[in-house]
């Protein structure tokens, strides 16, 4: 039976993925994340010495790292950011390091396409260099390095997916700079009113949740040989503007929903969304048998079946 280690399993695609898996389940998050029963449960802080090293003592043969703090919250909180971002990840990996005796677990980290910066070519190939313009661009940045870096000296069997924006996340907004992307269409479906900060010319990278814990599946069972150093991917996704959105919340849900956005201009969310990517090339990933959404109304879909429906 395979033993999942899962450290942000309280977050949205941590739950969503803890109810896909099968097998032994170690959770782990700041607060004690809800879980099936016959799950081992903990909560701390990461970053703090000794818990990575109480978190893997039991040997867990696939490691899902999701655990961060966002965008926004990152870029306000400078120390924070660092603190979670790259020293919890840090000391997950020597953690794992010093257990020895020959264990090298499979390790999902979840990366992020605010690793690169700006200027940017119509479409990103797999192979652009990573220039972050944030700091919690610049932390994915460094983790991906390290788990590059301790998948070459052996420690670890580590795949990095650069997960697209989750779009729709369900439940209450958060404080990614990203929010607004899944705000305008998940406040209008549940009839409520939602806030536009941006213009609709506005263009970014999107995948269902449905789709992210498809390539977290995907990510921790794949044959990695074919990866060789170059242990990092950027996943499949739709690349759509804001006007976009809104049209595919038009033909899922009509004008009246449409109606429901407020345009309220916020410069500070403008300066971040503008120094992200808008289109992939994820050869690499497709190839590996990572498959994304097929268009925006797929997403709008998703939503309306696994979040409203299932009320």
């Amino acid at each position: 039976m395979t033993h999942y280690l899962v450290l942000g399993a309280g977050g949205m695609l941590g739950r969503k993925l803890v109810a896909a898996l099968t097998g032994k389940l170690t959770l782990h998050d700041i607060v004690p994340p809800p879980a099936p029963p016959g799950a081992e449960v903990s909560s701390s802080d990461l970053s703090q010495p000794g818990e990575a090293e109480r978190l893997v003592a039991g040997r867990p043969d696939v490691i899902y790292h999701l655990a961060a703090i966002v965008s926004g919250e990152a870029e306000a909180d400078f120390e924070k950011g660092y603190r979670v971002n790259l020293d919890g990840t840090r000391h997950l990996l020597e953690a794992i390091r010093k257990v020895g005796g020959g264990y090298r677990p499979r390790l999902v980290f979840t990366s992020s396409l605010a690793v690169f910066g700006a200027p940017f070519p119509a479409s990103i190939p797999d192979d652009f260099n990573l220039t972050p313009l944030s700091s919690y661009g610049t932390q994915k940045a460094i983790g991906e390095l390290l788990v590059a870096d301790y998948t070459r000296r052996g420690f670890i069997d580590g795949v990095g997916i650069r997960l697209p924006t989750i779009c729709i996340r369900p439940g209450k907004p958060n404080k990614a700079a990203s929010g607004f992307f899944s705000g305008i269409l998940r406040e209008p479906l549940n009839g409520m009113e939602a806030v536009l900060p941006v213009p609709e010319t506005v263009r970014h990278w999107f995948a269902s949740p449905r789709a992210a814990i498809g390539y977290l599946l995907h990510a921790g069972a794949m044959d990695t040989a074919a990866l060789g150093g170059r242990r990092n991917l950027t996943m499949p996704g739709i690349s759509a503007t804001v006007a976009d959105e809104i049209e595919a919340l038009r033909r899922a849900a009509g004008d009246a929903a449409v109606a429901l956005i407020r345009r309220v201009a916020d410069p500070a969310v403008l300066a971040i969304v503008e120094t992200w990517p808008e289109r992939f090339d994820c050869t690499q990933a497709l190839a590996l048998g990572f498959k994304g959404d097929a268009d925006f109304d797929e997403i709008v879909r998703i939503y309306q079946t696994d979040e409203l429906a299932a009320g």
